[in-house]
């Protein structure tokens, strides 16, 4: 549905976007990850037609986007980080002027139909009467999912979509999300990785302009799982660092995900047969550094991402 060909960006003398290769099935949900300015909104620019490429090709159900634009944007809908309203509209009324500027359901009963059933999809029929200015923020990116629905699309993109939401909101979200994945090919761009976990088949990792891994999350997982000790400890992390690497027995010791506030993961390894613990525990108390939790350093996605941008940064 979706195929990207030696796609690359430049601005000026910096490549935004550099000889990237993939392609996405129909019906797949696919997270696409990477660090502030590692070309995750470039890519979804171009694949909207926003933008063009330097070089490359991005086809959209076998079109072109640049040389057949208007077919391969009929096939896509579109929710940007910051949806754009008229405030002074309804809700209906936006999705009528959407539905519009579309070009579709030109017949006003077609039209009424069309968005009776998106609202009721998006969980918006109870304020489609409602001015756009006078809803919550979890409404308005409701609304502005509905509107990515209209002319039911078979490429759905999706940027940061439960940014700014509850909990009870982004759960909600992620349920639309993985309804319309069996019916529509998804992309999903968000800083969330437990929501990427959550939510996608697959995982595209970009850094710095380049893919650096596309695989399912489980496998990623398990291509970095590890054995030895995860730890979750108070403290400053340099320094609970070089206090595990004093422990006799490690050999080894990274810093994973952040844990909570003032605290941070870490996986500490050793030979085998070399059991740590206690040596670790009287360590860290030796150094007033608060153990909040233990178990196995079995890797998340969290992990996985930050090993990926971080030996992408080393071997530069």
């Amino acid at each position: 549905m979706i195929e990207i060909r030696n796609l690359t960006k430049r601005y000026g003398e910096k490549k935004a976007l550099d000889d990237i290769n993939f392609s996405v099935e129909a019906g797949q949900v696919v997270g696409l990850l990477g660090l502030n300015g590692a070309g995750k909104s470039t890519t979804m620019n171009i694949l909207t037609g926003y933008i063009s490429a330097s070089s490359g090709a991005v086809l959209i159900g076998g079109f072109d986007i640049t040389s057949e634009g208007a077919k391969a944007k009929r096939m896509i809908g579109y929710l940007p980080e910051q949806p754009a309203f008229y405030p002074e509209m309804r809700v209906d009324e936006h999705l009528s002027f959407i539905c519009g500027l579309r070009g579709v359901y030109k017949d006003k009963k077609e039209r009424a139909a069309e968005i009776d059933d998106i609202c009721a999809k998006v969980g918006i029929s109870d304020v489609r009467r409602r001015m756009v200015r006078n809803l919550s923020k979890g409404y308005r990116q409701r609304v502005g999912f509905a509107a990515a629905l209209i002319g039911q699309p078979k490429v759905i993109i999706l940027d940061e979509p439960t940014a700014g939401l509850d909990p009870s909101q982004i759960i909600d979200m992620r349920g639309m999300i993985k309804s319309h994945g069996q019916q529509s090919t998804v992309i999903v761009s968000s800083h969330i990785l437990s929501e990427i976990q959550t939510v996608c088949d697959r995982v595209i990792v970009l850094n710095e302009g380049k893919l650096i891994a596309d695989d399912t999350p489980q496998r990623l997982i398990e291509g970095a799982a590890t054995g030895g000790l995860r730890l979750r400890i108070k403290g400053e992390p340099e320094q609970v660092r070089l206090t595990l690497c004093a422990v006799q027995g490690v050999q080894r010791v990274e810093q994973l995900a952040p844990g909570e506030p003032g605290a941070y993961d870490f996986a500490v390894f050793a030979g085998a047969n070399c059991d740590l613990r206690e040596a670790v525990f009287y360590a860290l108390a030796q150094a007033n550094m608060p153990l909040l939790g233990t178990g196995n350093a079995w890797a998340s996605l969290e992990d996985v991402f930050l090993r990926l941008t971080r030996s992408e940064e080393a071997s530069m």
